[in-house]
């Protein structure tokens, strides 16, 4: 019988690299990140984790397939030569499709979604809420599972950062102004 992993932390914290580094990394099963040069290697993702992303992606594309592309991960989007992300979900409307390389996506997707894990919430809360602010997507969501609940985050006028715009929970609708298709209730983009 398989042990619980134990919990280690998922930074390499090696500094100096590039995105063009990055792309001479070897297919050897992990997700990287680079943050303002530093490599990050990411823990998979549980199980529930996947589950909870495989709802929302089908959600997302079912409602939304005629405006918009969602794209779940693992996808790079690069945001400088110096910081690449991998979001659990993101959207990119179809006016802006040029940004999708067949690499990566090259540019801002209009929307980016993490879902909590253990391991990940202070990452997803702090470090790449401030990231995506400052490089400006438009809308951020951190979904937590286990709180049955989505938290939206959107530009202020600055475009540095984020508002906290709406706390969705069990019963309600998640609706967003800048994306008009979507229309779902928490608990069944959450239902495993």
């Amino acid at each position: 019988m398989y042990e619980k992993k134990r919990r280690k932390k998922p930074v390499i914290n090696e500094p100096g690299w590039s995105v063009d580094d990055y792309y001479q990394l070897p297919e050897d099963g992990n997700q990287y990140e680079i943050v303002n040069s530093i490599l990050e290697l990411k823990p998979s993702p549980t199980t529930t984790h996947q589950r909870i992303s495989h709802r929302l992606e089908r959600i997302l594309t079912d409602s939304c397939d005629n405006d918009y592309i969602t794209i779940h991960s693992p996808i790079d989007v690069i945001l400088s030569d110096i910081e690449t992300r991998q979001p659990d979900i993101l959207m990119i409307h179809r006016s802006r499709e040029h940004i999708i390389a067949e690499h990566a996506i090259v540019g801002l997707p209009d929307l980016m979604v993490e879902i909590l894990s253990p391991n990940s919430a202070n990452r997803d809360r702090i470090m790449k809420k401030e990231s995506y602010a400052w490089f400006g997507v438009p809308e951020y969501w951190i979904v937590d599972f286990k709180n049955e609940a989505i938290e939206q985050y959107v530009l202020e006028n600055d475009g540095r950062q984020y508002d906290l715009a709406d706390v969705f929970e069990a019963d309600d609708t998640v609706t967003s102004d800048r994306l008009p298709c979507v229309s779902f209730t928490v608990k069944d983009g959450l239902k495993l």
